[in-house]
């Protein structure tokens, strides 16, 4: 079982930044690939980036690449998400998923684990 935690959402003006943490229990977490996810009220849970277990690979959607980064410390069992540049539309909860397999998926069934979410909100 692994459980993920995320931190760090809150309210931001547009055009701001935040830094998105998840920490993840056990001791495997180098050999998971990791996602971050958001989901707004009425809409489908859409895929935001993905990085492999060493983090030499990353994965972004179209909509926020450019704009955010994901990074690992694998000794601190942690995933990030740096988000600048927010817009209004990124408003949403977001989530960080574990895949055991290790791969760099945008598949929302590709992922094992869920984190709880944590709130981002962007007034204009």
């Amino acid at each position: 079982q692994v459980q993920l935690v995320e931190s760090g959402g809150g309210l931001v003006q547009a055009g701001g930044s935040l830094r998105l943490s998840c920490a993840a229990s056990g001791r495997n977490f180098g050999t998971y690939g990791m996602g971050w996810f958001r989901q707004a009220p009425g809409k489908e849970r859409e895929f935001v980036a993905a990085i492999n277990p060493i983090g030499s690979s990353t994965y972004y959607s179209d909509s926020v690449k450019g704009r955010f980064t994901i990074s690992r410390d694998n000794a601190k069992n942690t995933v990030y998400l740096q988000m600048n540049s927010l817009k209004p539309e990124d408003t949403a909860l977001y989530y960080c998923a574990a895949d055991l397999y290790g791969r760099v998926s945008s598949a929302v069934r590709a992922y094992d684990y869920w984190g709880q979410g944590t709130q981002v909100t962007v007034s204009s």
